[in-house]
């Protein structure tokens, strides 16, 4: 009577119908990437020029997008690239619904360029009216490059790891220096992967175990060796860009996001920091669960949202207890109206990303 039925484990459960235990997330991970969103926001809301040297949020998106990639690549390469796609574009495809019908009523007429709305292998054509909302697009269209161009860059990465980290920001400065690239699509999207190259390599190298087995000094003398040419080149030139912004300086933002991404990444796999404390601030867990769930939602709809908020908050004056007591002038207040209506477009938008990922759609995750 005390045997167990054949099959069954301990606790009289079927093995065979035993879940698997999900996946468990790498905290450390997820909340660079959801303090990578908010700076981004904010960047957007404030045009804080500092805001890059501070925390390159799009160097350091790329260095874990790499990371997760060469973990991925695993897997038959061609099945990771289908799945990355298909995560990606299905939301993409819902965002450019709205913006490119918005535009049509503005008076934009497409050409045959608007297949870059389907693929955005290059930047999608648009009109002034709706630049804000698609300018962002150059993040997804370098991260769909790298996605297409992993496969082979691992391999080449893997033959001699260090040399080609080191050799990874030699396109910058080729392009910088020796020859500025062709005009239009192609000439944009060669700066941009060579802007971050070195990063998602970087991402690559704390996948491997390359920087776990760097020595302190090394990883030390690297950052900042890349962190002052980067500090010290935007500076230097700031007359010549008309700001010391990261932004608009790729070669300084090469250079600075890789000395910044190095210790990061290296600090991670050296002592393996995970986090995992933070479950135990409950709202705050929850707060980085959801930007990770919902980072390509959040990413996509935040400029529109900050586009709708200043109408909305024109709409505030007309109230006098508004008028009085609420700082409708202040970016601080236009900060966090972007962030109500983002919330918004989190719960009537974000489903898709689940649709993408073949889950079961869900307002919140």
């Amino acid at each position: 009577m005390g045997a167990h039925r054949r099959g069954r484990g301990l606790a009289g459960v079927s093995v065979r119908e035993a879940a698997p235990a999900p996946p468990q997330r790498d905290r450390y991970f997820d909340t660079l990437r959801a303090l990578a969103l908010i700076r981004v926001v904010g960047y957007h809301t404030f045009n804080w020029a500092w805001a890059g040297l501070v925390f390159p949020s799009m160097g350091i998106m790329f260095a874990l997008a790499g990371t997760l990639m060469a973990k991925s690549l695993e897997r038959p390469a061609l099945k990771v690239v289908r799945s990355r796609l298909r995560r990606l574009l299905p939301p993409f495809w819902f965002w450019g619904v709205f913006v490119v019908l918005a535009m049509l009523l503005h008076g934009w007429m497409p050409d045959w360029r608007i297949v870059y709305w389907i693929v955005p292998l290059g930047d999608p054509p648009g009109n002034a009216w709706g630049e804000q909302a698609w300018e962002i697009l150059w993040y997804l269209r370098t991260y769909l490059w790298f996605v297409l161009l992993s496969p082979l860059l691992l391999r080449v990465f893997r033959l001699a790891p260090l040399p080609v980290l080191l050799l990874s920001l030699a396109p910058v400065l080729v392009l910088n220096f020796v020859w500025a690239g062709p005009d239009g699509r192609i000439g944009t999207a060669l700066w941009d992967l060579s802007t971050y190259l070195c990063c998602w390599l970087l991402g690559f190298a704390h996948r491997d175990g390359v920087l776990r087995r760097m020595r302190p000094a090394a990883v030390v003398v690297l950052s900042l060796a890349a962190l002052g040419f980067g500090g010290w080149y935007a500076l230097a030139h700031r007359a010549e860009f008309g700001t010391y912004d990261l932004d608009e300086n790729p070669l300084a933002q090469a250079f600075w996001s890789a000395g910044f991404v190095l210790p990061l990444l290296w600090a991670k796999a050296r002592f393996g920091i995970d986090f995992a404390r933070l479950a135990r601030f409950r709202r705050t867990n929850r707060i980085v669960t959801v930007f990770n769930a919902r980072a390509v939602t959040i990413y996509l709809w935040h400029e529109i949202a900050l586009l709708l908020a200043v109408p909305l908050i024109d709409r505030f004056w007309d109230v006098p207890a508004f008028e009085a007591y609420l700082p409708l002038d202040s970016q601080s207040f236009l900060f966090g109206v972007g962030w109500l209506l983002i919330g918004v477009f989190v719960l009537l938008c974000g489903w898709v990303e689940d649709v993408a990922a073949r889950k079961r759609p869900r307002l919140l995750p």
